[in-house]
């Protein structure tokens, strides 16, 4: 292969899979900053519990097709950033939270289990630019928790029913920024916490979905 080719092949794997433009805005100051500089972006406002990880595995999905740098807000931990997008826009708060800026001024929000592909999908097709390639979305998140939970279950150290309880509520709690597949990977063994707050008589038995082992052991695979 000559050098030119060679430089050519890179030149094209690198469009191919760019980089995401993903900011924390820590404070009023930041959320200014981020949209005087992109005149065409998103703030995600991060909350507290799963919502947040489905929310956003929505929002990735598109975000790997097309040109929007997404700032995101940790709601609890970076509050005047929060309640700066709040009075500045006149939106009110909520978590999760997707709210589309052009030129520093809000043309689209929507907000908490209503992030869905349904909502996105036009407002994506009108107002942002596709990319070229392919991008990738990195959270800095990872499912270490859930590896240790499910490798402890299957050495014997949990039963089928702590197991159960300890997956849910970490699944429950956690607002990490994950990827649509990480989302779906890890909801595939109890399904939506939601349906069972009430207690886990209503989740019902661990072993209700199919073997129970088989398929923590897939989910582990599946999960690299």
């Amino acid at each position: 292969m000559t050098q030119n080719a060679s430089t050519s092949q890179t030149s094209a794997a690198q469009a191919a899979e760019e980089q995401q433009v993903l900011v924390p805005l820590t404070t009023p100051e930041e959320v200014d900053a981020f949209l005087k500089e992109y005149p065409l972006a998103a703030v995600f406002k991060a909350g507290t519990c799963h919502k947040t990880m489905q929310g956003f595995g929505v929002l990735e999905t598109f975000l790997q097709g097309h040109e929007l740098p997404v700032g995101y807000i940790r709601v609890v931990d970076w509050r005047p950033a929060s309640n700066h997008v709040a009075e500045t826009t006149g939106i009110q708060h909520h978590s999760p939270q997707f709210i589309l800026f052009r030129d520093g001024q809000p043309q689209f929000e929507v907000n908490n289990w209503d992030i869905t592909p349904q909502a996105l999908a036009p407002v994506f097709s009108a107002q942002v630019p596709q990319r070229e390639g392919q991008a990738s979305v990195a959270q800095g998140d990872n499912v270490e928790p859930y590896r240790r939970l499910m490798r402890a279950y299957l050495d014997g150290q949990l039963s089928e029913w702590a197991f159960q309880d300890q997956y849910v509520t970490l699944f429950r709690d956690d607002a990490s920024l994950r990827s649509q597949r990480e989302f779906e990977l890890l909801s595939r063994l109890f399904g939506d916490p939601d349906a069972y707050h009430g207690g886990l008589h209503q989740l019902g038995a661990p072993q209700e979905r199919g073997d129970l082992k088989a398929r923590v052991s897939e989910l582990l695979a599946d999960l690299g």
